[in-house]
Protein backbone atom coordinates (compact mmCIF):
# COMPACT_ATOMS: atom_id res chain seq x y z
CA UNK A 1 0.00 0.00 0.00
CA UNK A 2 2.66 2.53 0.77
CA UNK A 3 5.10 1.39 -1.76
CA UNK A 4 1.58 2.29 -4.17
CA UNK A 5 1.37 5.41 -2.77
CA UNK A 6 4.72 6.48 -3.11
CA UNK A 7 4.65 4.77 -6.46
CA UNK A 8 1.81 7.37 -7.41
CA UNK A 9 3.20 10.74 -5.35
CA UNK A 10 6.39 9.82 -8.08
CA UNK A 11 4.38 9.78 -11.28
CA UNK A 12 2.83 12.75 -10.20
CA UNK A 13 5.87 14.43 -9.59
CA UNK A 14 7.34 14.08 -12.84
CA UNK A 15 4.03 14.54 -14.88
CA UNK A 16 3.84 17.88 -13.19
CA UNK A 17 7.74 18.53 -14.44
CA UNK A 18 6.80 17.27 -17.92
CA UNK A 19 3.94 20.00 -17.62
CA UNK A 20 6.23 22.62 -16.84
CA UNK A 21 8.56 21.93 -19.74
CA UNK A 22 5.63 21.38 -22.13
CA UNK A 23 3.16 24.40 -21.97
CA UNK A 24 4.72 27.15 -23.46
CA UNK A 25 5.82 30.24 -20.55
CA UNK A 26 4.32 33.46 -22.34
CA UNK A 27 0.61 31.58 -21.90
CA UNK A 28 1.32 30.31 -17.80
CA UNK A 29 3.12 34.19 -17.88
CA UNK A 30 -0.06 35.61 -18.69
CA UNK A 31 -2.23 33.49 -16.88
CA UNK A 32 -0.33 33.81 -13.20
CA UNK A 33 -0.19 37.78 -13.91
CA UNK A 34 -3.84 37.74 -14.43
CA UNK A 35 -5.07 35.74 -11.47
CA UNK A 36 -2.33 37.91 -9.57
CA UNK A 37 -3.91 41.37 -10.69
CA UNK A 38 -7.44 39.94 -10.05
CA UNK A 39 -6.39 39.77 -6.46
CA UNK A 40 -5.17 43.41 -6.18
CA UNK A 41 -7.80 44.92 -8.51
CA UNK A 42 -10.66 43.36 -6.72
CA UNK A 43 -9.79 45.35 -3.78
CA UNK A 44 -12.14 48.87 -5.53
CA UNK A 45 -15.80 48.63 -6.17
CA UNK A 46 -16.11 50.46 -9.74
CA UNK A 47 -19.88 50.51 -9.79
CA UNK A 48 -22.22 50.23 -7.10
CA UNK A 49 -25.86 50.65 -7.64
CA UNK A 50 -28.97 48.75 -5.71
CA UNK A 51 -29.43 46.00 -8.38
CA UNK A 52 -25.78 45.81 -9.59
CA UNK A 53 -22.34 46.41 -8.56
CA UNK A 54 -18.72 45.68 -9.87
CA UNK A 55 -15.29 45.03 -8.82
CA UNK A 56 -12.32 45.89 -11.03
CA UNK A 57 -11.45 42.10 -11.13
CA UNK A 58 -13.62 42.11 -14.12
CA UNK A 59 -11.61 43.77 -16.10
CA UNK A 60 -8.43 41.33 -16.47
CA UNK A 61 -10.45 37.61 -15.21
CA UNK A 62 -11.46 37.05 -18.79
CA UNK A 63 -7.62 36.25 -19.56
CA UNK A 64 -7.36 33.76 -17.12
CA UNK A 65 -10.27 31.87 -18.22
CA UNK A 66 -8.87 32.52 -21.98
CA UNK A 67 -5.20 30.97 -20.56
CA UNK A 68 -7.36 27.78 -19.02
CA UNK A 69 -9.77 26.98 -22.52
CA UNK A 70 -6.71 27.48 -24.12
CA UNK A 71 -4.33 24.74 -21.87
CA UNK A 72 -7.71 22.65 -21.43
CA UNK A 73 -7.91 22.12 -25.44
CA UNK A 74 -4.49 21.28 -26.12
CA UNK A 75 -3.18 19.80 -22.68
CA UNK A 76 -6.28 18.44 -20.93
CA UNK A 77 -8.07 19.57 -18.55
CA UNK A 78 -5.91 18.11 -15.16
CA UNK A 79 -2.84 20.09 -16.99
CA UNK A 80 -4.82 22.99 -16.87
CA UNK A 81 -6.16 22.54 -13.18
CA UNK A 82 -2.51 21.69 -12.28
CA UNK A 83 -1.44 25.42 -13.41
CA UNK A 84 -4.52 26.90 -11.69
CA UNK A 85 -3.15 25.28 -8.43
CA UNK A 86 0.05 26.86 -9.60
CA UNK A 87 -1.05 30.51 -10.15
CA UNK A 88 -2.74 30.27 -6.75
CA UNK A 89 -0.42 29.66 -4.95
CA UNK A 90 1.91 32.12 -6.60
CA UNK A 91 -0.70 34.78 -5.84
CA UNK A 92 -0.92 33.83 -2.80
CA UNK A 93 3.01 33.88 -2.07
CA UNK A 94 2.98 37.08 -4.07
CA UNK A 95 0.90 38.88 -1.64
CA UNK A 96 2.55 37.88 1.23
CA UNK A 97 5.70 39.16 0.21
CA UNK A 98 3.38 42.67 -0.29
CA UNK A 99 2.03 42.16 2.95
CA UNK A 100 5.99 42.05 4.70
CA UNK A 101 6.50 44.94 2.18
CA UNK A 102 3.10 46.73 3.54
CA UNK A 103 4.27 45.55 7.03
CA UNK A 104 7.71 47.25 7.25
CA UNK A 105 7.64 50.96 8.98
CA UNK A 106 9.42 53.50 6.72
CA UNK A 107 9.78 57.04 7.67
CA UNK A 108 10.52 57.91 4.01
CA UNK A 109 7.19 59.27 2.85
CA UNK A 110 3.49 58.56 3.82
CA UNK A 111 3.34 55.16 2.33
CA UNK A 112 -0.58 54.71 3.75
CA UNK A 113 -1.89 54.55 0.22
CA UNK A 114 0.78 52.38 -0.68
CA UNK A 115 0.46 49.94 2.39
CA UNK A 116 -3.55 50.08 2.44
CA UNK A 117 -3.66 48.75 -1.58
CA UNK A 118 -0.85 46.04 -1.24
CA UNK A 119 -1.12 45.09 2.32
CA UNK A 120 -4.48 43.40 1.11
CA UNK A 121 -7.08 42.31 2.94
CA UNK A 122 -7.22 38.61 4.23
CA UNK A 123 -11.10 37.82 3.36
CA UNK A 124 -10.80 38.98 0.11
CA UNK A 125 -7.82 37.17 -0.70
CA UNK A 126 -9.62 33.86 0.99
CA UNK A 127 -12.68 34.97 -1.56
CA UNK A 128 -10.45 35.22 -4.49
CA UNK A 129 -9.15 32.18 -4.10
CA UNK A 130 -11.81 30.07 -3.35
CA UNK A 131 -13.43 31.32 -6.06
CA UNK A 132 -10.77 31.00 -8.75
CA UNK A 133 -10.38 27.38 -7.99
CA UNK A 134 -13.89 26.52 -7.70
CA UNK A 135 -14.42 28.13 -11.00
CA UNK A 136 -11.17 26.97 -12.29
CA UNK A 137 -12.12 23.11 -12.13
CA UNK A 138 -15.47 24.00 -12.86
CA UNK A 139 -14.49 25.88 -16.62
CA UNK A 140 -11.77 22.96 -17.42
CA UNK A 141 -14.11 20.28 -16.62
CA UNK A 142 -17.04 21.30 -18.42
CA UNK A 143 -14.83 22.72 -21.56
CA UNK A 144 -13.61 19.04 -21.64
CA UNK A 145 -17.15 17.95 -21.69
CA UNK A 146 -18.48 19.97 -24.24
CA UNK A 147 -15.39 19.16 -26.49
CA UNK A 148 -16.21 15.82 -26.73
CA UNK A 149 -19.94 16.45 -28.01
CA UNK A 150 -17.44 17.09 -30.96
CA UNK A 151 -16.51 14.13 -32.37
CA UNK A 152 -16.78 14.72 -35.83
CA UNK A 153 -14.39 17.88 -35.81
CA UNK A 154 -13.13 18.45 -32.14
CA UNK A 155 -10.89 21.25 -34.01
CA UNK A 156 -12.93 22.94 -35.38
CA UNK A 157 -13.60 26.80 -34.82
CA UNK A 158 -17.38 25.74 -33.50
CA UNK A 159 -16.31 23.30 -31.34
CA UNK A 160 -13.35 25.85 -29.91
CA UNK A 161 -16.04 28.78 -29.42
CA UNK A 162 -19.06 26.28 -27.87
CA UNK A 163 -16.69 24.73 -25.29
CA UNK A 164 -14.61 28.06 -24.48
CA UNK A 165 -18.19 30.21 -24.07
CA UNK A 166 -20.18 27.65 -22.26
CA UNK A 167 -17.67 27.01 -20.02
CA UNK A 168 -16.51 30.36 -19.38
CA UNK A 169 -19.72 32.32 -18.52
CA UNK A 170 -20.73 29.64 -16.61
CA UNK A 171 -17.46 29.46 -14.45
CA UNK A 172 -17.31 33.03 -14.49
CA UNK A 173 -20.64 33.58 -13.31
CA UNK A 174 -19.86 31.36 -10.11
CA UNK A 175 -16.43 32.75 -9.69
CA UNK A 176 -17.76 36.12 -9.41
CA UNK A 177 -21.21 35.13 -7.70
CA UNK A 178 -18.66 32.76 -5.05
CA UNK A 179 -16.72 35.87 -4.49
CA UNK A 180 -18.99 38.31 -4.21
CA UNK A 181 -21.01 36.52 -1.37
CA UNK A 182 -18.12 35.23 0.59
CA UNK A 183 -16.47 39.03 0.84
CA UNK A 184 -19.02 41.47 0.05
CA UNK A 185 -22.29 39.73 1.69
CA UNK A 186 -20.24 37.91 5.02
CA UNK A 187 -16.99 39.67 5.76
CA UNK A 188 -17.78 43.02 4.63
CA UNK A 189 -20.12 44.11 6.86
CA UNK A 190 -17.88 43.19 9.80
CA UNK A 191 -14.90 44.21 8.85
CA UNK A 192 -15.32 47.05 6.61
CA UNK A 193 -17.90 49.13 9.30
CA UNK A 194 -21.09 47.49 7.77
CA UNK A 195 -20.58 48.41 4.05
CA UNK A 196 -22.29 45.20 2.09
CA UNK A 197 -23.44 44.21 -1.13
CA UNK A 198 -26.87 42.63 -1.26
CA UNK A 199 -27.37 38.89 -2.59
CA UNK A 200 -29.14 40.56 -5.53
CA UNK A 201 -26.03 42.76 -6.30
CA UNK A 202 -23.69 39.75 -6.17
CA UNK A 203 -25.70 37.95 -8.41
CA UNK A 204 -26.28 40.87 -10.87
CA UNK A 205 -22.45 41.52 -10.41
CA UNK A 206 -22.16 37.56 -11.01
CA UNK A 207 -24.30 38.01 -14.24
CA UNK A 208 -23.04 41.46 -16.01
CA UNK A 209 -19.60 40.56 -15.07
CA UNK A 210 -19.50 36.86 -17.03
CA UNK A 211 -21.44 38.70 -20.03
CA UNK A 212 -18.92 41.47 -20.00
CA UNK A 213 -15.88 38.45 -19.70
CA UNK A 214 -17.63 37.18 -22.24
CA UNK A 215 -17.90 39.75 -24.59
CA UNK A 216 -14.13 39.70 -24.08
CA UNK A 217 -13.06 36.11 -24.59
CA UNK A 218 -15.34 36.40 -28.06
CA UNK A 219 -13.54 39.08 -29.03
CA UNK A 220 -10.07 37.63 -28.35
CA UNK A 221 -10.74 33.60 -29.08
CA UNK A 222 -9.77 34.02 -32.75
CA UNK A 223 -6.67 34.67 -31.58
CA UNK A 224 -6.72 31.95 -28.95
CA UNK A 225 -7.78 29.48 -31.26
CA UNK A 226 -5.38 30.08 -33.85
CA UNK A 227 -2.16 29.57 -30.99
CA UNK A 228 -4.03 26.00 -30.29
CA UNK A 229 -4.19 25.44 -33.85
CA UNK A 230 -0.51 26.34 -34.62
CA UNK A 231 0.71 24.17 -31.14
CA UNK A 232 -1.28 21.19 -32.54
CA UNK A 233 0.73 21.47 -36.03
CA UNK A 234 4.31 22.70 -33.88
CA UNK A 235 3.85 19.66 -31.90
CA UNK A 236 3.98 21.60 -28.65
CA UNK A 237 3.75 19.86 -25.44
CA UNK A 238 4.67 16.46 -27.13
CA UNK A 239 6.09 15.20 -24.21
CA UNK A 240 3.59 15.64 -22.06
CA UNK A 241 0.79 14.18 -24.32
CA UNK A 242 2.84 11.22 -25.15
CA UNK A 243 3.60 10.38 -21.21
CA UNK A 244 0.29 11.19 -20.19
CA UNK A 245 -1.12 8.47 -23.50
CA UNK A 246 1.49 6.08 -21.95
CA UNK A 247 0.43 6.04 -18.87
CA UNK A 248 -3.22 5.39 -19.65
CA UNK A 249 -2.34 2.19 -21.63
CA UNK A 250 -0.96 0.93 -18.54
Amino acid sequence: MAKAITNKIKRELEEYRILLRSIPAAVVTLFVVSVICMNLLANKTLLQLEWIALDGGILISWLSFMCMDMITKHFGAKASNTISLLAAAINLLTCLIFFVASAIPSNANDYSAFNGIFGGTWFILMGSTAAFLASAVINNGLNRIIGRLFRKNPDGKLAFATRSYISTFVAQFLDNFIFSVIVFVICAPIFWAGFHWTVLQCATCALTGAVAELIMEIAFSPIAYRITMRWKKEAVGKEYLEFIEKEKKK
